[in-house]
């Protein structure tokens, strides 16, 4: 069983006591305590049969058992944490493929543009590619089937294009410049999925690693990248943990472990069972134990984001810039059921090397739980420091005598207010109308020649998005429904033109070269540039 620090299904679950009833299985070793704990548990379990049993037999209407004891699961587990997860058997598969290092399928990054699947990329030497299929390609039907106009979802694409590798699907095209509809016959292969965005050189001594999450192959996708920048020279790191909502716990552990020296705790977990409790040190030989270190946070930052950055903030190997992160200190295993279903259960909390918990309140349920972030913008938390409290009860010191605090996520050494200055309503209406990522590809396709002959950093330090693009733009919004609003435009004209030329840059040199551009406009970014000195000054306390 893996420990798993996130998921993206928040269906709540009962106790696990409460699974064993509704899906009848006897786990009575696994409740091994006081008879009468044992007892009240037997007892539970002899209740729900006897109520479904009734149900069965004597309801006016027929009744699906299986529904019925589906929606008791979900019922039971709101009594639980926010992060106690159960997943229907029907779902266990899609669950499952996010944190995997790769999947089976056609090989594309797509998106749903007014009801239509659009190609936003083939993934390179992926089956698609081979066959033909471009950027901006329209999927119109799969084996026949009418795709669009009919309300999909992404749940609905991922079931039809994925498959088992060596099976075959006939989608149907419609390309810019051809009225008619080609038709590309695909076997499916297993395609690579990457949890680490970019890694790239910011300048002669600074490197940047930006990770998304945690998942089968993080960690050696970040050693890779790690190599590459020291082999060019690295002598400062940022890693960005940005919205990195946590995956796998070792995953994390490992990379805390390539910067921290030997012997350091990391984390440690404490929960009921033996078997919940464990400490992990730093054990191996680091590729980056020295050297100025930052590490970038936000509110989006959970859980193995947490760990990463817990573990680097109280052994003060490191500078956190940003705000503060999400507060996720629970630790969840995956226990299969025996219809195929999965229970994802909190067995513990974990504690950074200080001693903290960072788990933020879960008292109030699952929708105050869930309203935290509205919450912190109410109280102003995201832009200004001094309105983030914390209870001077979880005081913490790090190795080197700092103050933290536990109790509700990490705050960062260096706070970053969250900026919305360059916002506008037009923006949000342009971003919500995809008419930005529209605009990008379409931009692409008509000038990919042109493109194609640039070398990145040419595209990066002197490609300008002009008035004549941004006037195409506003047409191309107003096309969809976006109304043109010249001083929406002139308040977020650098957001605007930075978040076109990264989708214009991702769409000629792939996912990497997003970051270097957008980094431009991230204010958390550019502000860690700032403290490399403070982040030297710290490791040489």
């Amino acid at each position: 069983m893996k420990k798993i620090q996130n998921s993206k299904y928040q269906v709540k679950l009962p106790v696990i006591l409460a699974i064993g009833l509704a899906a009848g299985i006897l786990i009575g070793a696994t409740f091994a305590g006081p008879e009468n704990t044992v007892a009240n548990f037997m007892k539970g379990v002899m209740k729900f049969r006897e109520v479904l049993s009734l149900i069965d037999k004597a309801y006016v209407d027929d009744v699906n058992p299986d529904e019925l004891t589906e929606t008791a699961i979900t019922k039971m587990l709101e009594k639980l944490d926010p992060h106690t997860v159960y997943i229907p058997a029907k779902d266990v598969e899609l669950s499952d493929s996010d944190l995997k290092k790769e999947f089976e399928g056609i090989g594309i990054e797509f998106n749903i543009f007014r009801d239509t699947i659009v190609v936003l990329a083939p993934l390179s030497g992926g089956p698609s590619e081979k066959v033909g299929i471009m950027a901006g390609d329209k999927i119109v039907t799969v084996d026949g089937e009418t795709v669009a106009g009919i309300g999909i979802t992404n749940r609905g694409v991922i079931d039809r294009l994925r498959g088992k590798k060596g099976t075959k699907v006939i989608v149907g095209i419609k390309r810019r410049g051809n009225p008619e509809i080609l038709e590309f016959t695909i076997i499916r292969d297993k395609i690579p999925q990457y949890s680490v965005d970019a890694g790239y050189m910011v300048n002669d001594e600074v490197g940047y690693i930006k990770i998304s999450r945690f998942s089968e192959a993080t960690y050696d996708e970040f050693k890779e990248k790690l190599k590459g920048l020291l082999d060019q020279g690295m002598q400062k790191l940022i890693i960005d943990l940005q919205s990195n909502p946590g995956g796998y716990m070792d995953r994390a552990v490992n990379i805390a472990d390539e910067v921290l020296p030997d012997n350091t705790i990391i984390v440690s977990q404490d929960g009921k069972e033996p078997r919940a409790k464990a400490e992990y040190k730093a054990y191996r030989k680091g590729l980056f134990e020295e050297g100025p270190l930052i590490v970038l946070i936000n509110e989006g930052s959970a859980s193995g984001s947490e760990i990463v950055a817990g573990a680097i903030q109280d052994n003060d190997r490191g500078l956190l810039v940003g705000r503060r992160s999400f507060g996720k200190g629970l630790v969840q295993s995956l226990f299969r059921l025996s219809d195929g279903s999965e229970l994802r259960l909190t067995i513990a909390r974990y504690y950074t090397p200080s001693g903290r918990c960072i788990q933020r309140s879960y008292e109030k349920g699952l929708s105050a739980y869930q309203m935290d972030f509205h919450n912190r913008v109410e109280h102003g938390e995201l832009f200004h420091k001094d309105s983030v409290k914390f209870n001077d009860s979880l005081k913490y010191n790090t190795v080197k005598g700092r103050v933290v605090y536990g109790g509700g996520g990490i705050m960062p050494d260096v706070f970053v207010p969250l900026d919305t200055s360059r916002d506008s309503k037009y923006y949000i209406k342009l971003r919500n109308n995809n008419v930005l990522r529209e605009f990008s590809l379409n931009y692409y396709q008509k000038n990919k020649k042109k493109l194609s002959k640039m070398k990145f950093d040419d595209y990066l330090n002197n490609f300008e998005i002009d008035d004549n693009m941004m006037k195409d733009l506003m047409a191309m919004g107003e096309k969809l429904g976006v109304k043109p609003d010249e001083a929406g435009l002139k308040k977020s004209e650098t957001v605007i033109k930075a978040i076109v030329k990264a989708s214009i840059a991702r769409n000629v040199w792939g996912r990497e070269s997003f970051y270097p551009v957008i980094n431009e406009i991230n204010e958390i970014f550019q502000e860690a540039l700032k403290h490399f000195d403070d982040a030297e000054a710290l490791a040489a306390m």
